[in-house]
């Protein structure tokens, strides 16, 4: 299929800035929060294993894919696929929806972590035994976590508003390195501690009684979630991409980095937690419970560590929700002719007011309830098990039956310019492989989901935007 004619676009300034802004919405909650967490509840080593080949080969071909899909028409998630064809433009639709939806609650969790900053050097640590009874006060109160996610929405609304290579690229070029400077320093505290070894062990000897099927697709969707995919960022991402970029070896970079940063973040919480005589199955409250515990328990320079792991957790958490603000915010500047800036205020108020719903249904607005959850949950629960999944599936789908594969090759190797010795094992993934696995996950995920009623609704949502797809 012929390319349509495009209006001049936005670009990448630089190689550099593209990765680390690509690896950025890659790297987030998900690597330092979800990751040592799901690695403690899964086995440790064993799960680490399996998320690795999970990675190499699911992830990194739905990543390839979405650079090849975004650069080859220069549109965002939504133009992409209705330029190639019309009748899939609500699989690019799903994807701007997720980004909204996620950034609903995203920034919530994004503000508690800017606060626990603040809060390492102003007391949280002097009670260890109350950590746990104070984060719980604190998600749940009405005003506090209100004026956090505020400030932290603010910061990607200035961001964004700057644009590719003035704003998006240039935060990414700051905030990357000093993540992995950060994570560093803390690895190194963390596995210097006496005991630390049996952390370690945990991580990088795996023991496979301890894998089941759960052990398994735990590891498949956090290799597929973790890396932003499904979502339209690495659409919208590739879209602003030369022509001279090698797609490949830019996918496997940004892989490469993000997997890092969650070995990285598994080396700085698991040997402090296996130091101080923790369980590793402490399951999503590791990070604001169990973590300050442990910096708690180092004494005086405790705080300052705390106040290090907190800023990575923020930046890590940054880097990702600018990517899903940028999806929506480029959508509305390629399909409704709108400037940057003003799409960006517009997306950025609507968001705020569902975090505003997101955050006070921990507490004020408890007894509201969508489909059997509370808006928090809610966002997540729909995106998390339902859009995302879905989501990743019908792109494989897209590329791999209705893109033309001499288009792919050409894309994939510049123009037959730059070599793609894997071309025919990546092509042969993403048409008969990638969508099965994908599938599975989907299916197992949607039936876990308790609420029914939420479940049909999510469904529901897909097929209309099916069904009015050429009206988007």
């Amino acid at each position: 299929m012929q390319q349509v004619e495009k209006k001049q676009r936005e670009n990448w300034g630089s190689r550099f800035g593209f990765l680390m802004a690509a690896a950025g919405s890659a790297v987030g909650l998900g690597n330092i929060w979800r990751f040592p967490y799901l690695a403690g509840e899964n086995g440790g080593g064993a799960f680490l294993v399996i998320y690795l080949l999970c990675i190499l080969f699911v992830g990194l071909s739905i990543m390839i894919a979405e650079f090849a899909v975004g650069r080859r028409t220069g549109l965002a998630a939504v133009g992409a696929f209705k330029s190639q064809n019309k009748n899939w433009t609500f699989a690019g639709a799903l994807g701007v929806l997720s980004g909204f939806f996620i950034m609903g609650f995203y920034p919530v969790v994004g503000g508690w972590s800017l606060a626990y900053v603040f809060k390492s050097v102003t007391g949280l640590l002097a009670a260890p035994e109350a950590i746990g009874d104070a984060f719980g006060a604190f998600i749940t109160a009405s005003s506090e976590p209100l004026v956090w996610m505020i400030i932290y929405l603010a910061i990607n609304l200035v961001i964004v508003a700057k644009g590719i290579a003035g704003g998006i690229e240039k935060a990414g070029k700051v905030l990357m390195p000093t993540l992995f400077v950060l994570l560093i320093f803390i690895i190194f505290r963390s596995v210097s501690l006496p005991g630390a070894s049996a952390g370690l062990n945990f991580l990088f000897k795996p023991d496979w009684s301890l894998v089941t099927g759960q052990t398994v697709l735990a590891a498949l969707g956090q290799s597929f979630f973790t890396l932003s995919l499904g979502m339209g960022c690495m659409i919208t991402y590739g879209s602003y991409l030369s022509k001279k970029e090698e797609l490949p070896s830019n996918a496997l970079t940004v892989t490469g980095l993000d997997t890092l940063v969650a070995l990285m973040a598994g080396l700085a919480i698991f040997p402090a937690l296996f130091a101080f005589g923790m369980e590793p199955t402490q399951g999503p409250g590791l990070v604001f419970v169990v973590v300050p515990t442990i910096f708690a328990q180092m004494g005086g320079i405790g705080p300052l560590f705390s106040v290090i792991f907190f800023v990575a957790l923020t930046v890590a958490a940054l880097t990702s929700s600018l990517s899903l603000m940028e999806v929506v915010v480029a959508y509305m500047i390629d399909e409704k002719g709108m400037a940057r800036k003003p799409a960006t205020y517009i997306t950025s108020a609507i968001m705020g007011v569902m975090c505003i719903l997101s955050s006070l249904s921990m507490g004020t607005l408890a007894g509201v309830k969508l489909f059997g959850v509370g808006f928090f949950d809610f966002f997540d629960i729909l995106t998390d098990k339902i859009f995302l999944a879905i989501g990743g599936m019908l792109l494989a789908i897209f590329v791999g039956w209705f893109m033309k594969k001499e288009d792919l090759k050409d894309e994939l190797t510049n123009g037959g310019t730059v070599a793609f010795g894997l071309f025919e094992l990546w092509y042969t993934l993403i048409k008969y492989v990638v969508p099965v696995i994908i599938a599975v996950v989907a299916i197992m995920g949607i039936a876990a989901i308790e609420q029914t009623s939420l479940m049909i609704f999510g469904i529901v949502i897909i097929l209309v935007l099916a069904v009015f797809s050429k009206k988007l």
